[in-house]
C-alpha cells in the first residue's frame, strides 16, 4: 500500500508538517483535517499526479476516495495497478 507515500504529500501539501506522520490508514480526512477544503484537494491531486504519474479524473474525485488516509492510499494503488 501507499500509505506513507500518501502521508508525507498530505503533509507537504497541507503544511502540517510532522502531524502527518501521525496518520493511519484509518484517520479521516474530511471534516477532520481543516486544511483539506476543496483548493487543497486540487493541490493535492495534482501533487499525486505528479508523484505516481497517474492521471485523476473528475468523475473520480468523491467523498469516497478522500476519506480517509487509507482510501486515498487504496485509490492510488488502484490507479497504479
Amino acid at each position: 500500500m501507499y500509505l506513507g507515500e500518501v502521508k508525507h504529500i498530505l503533509g507537504a501539501v497541507l503544511g502540517l508538517g510532522q502531524r502527518s506522520a501521525e496518520f493511519d490508514a484509518d484517520t479521516p480526512l474530511l471534516g477532520e483535517v481543516p486544511e483539506l477544503d476543496s483548493q487543497a484537494v486540487v493541490v493535492l491531486i495534482t501533487a499525486l499526479e505528479e508523484q505516481f504519474g497517474i492521471e485523476v479524473h473528475d468523475d473520480e474525485i468523491g467523498a469516497a476516495t478522500f476519506a480517509t488516509v487509507g482510501s486515498l492510499a487504496r485509490f492510488v494503488e488502484a490507479k497504479l495497478a
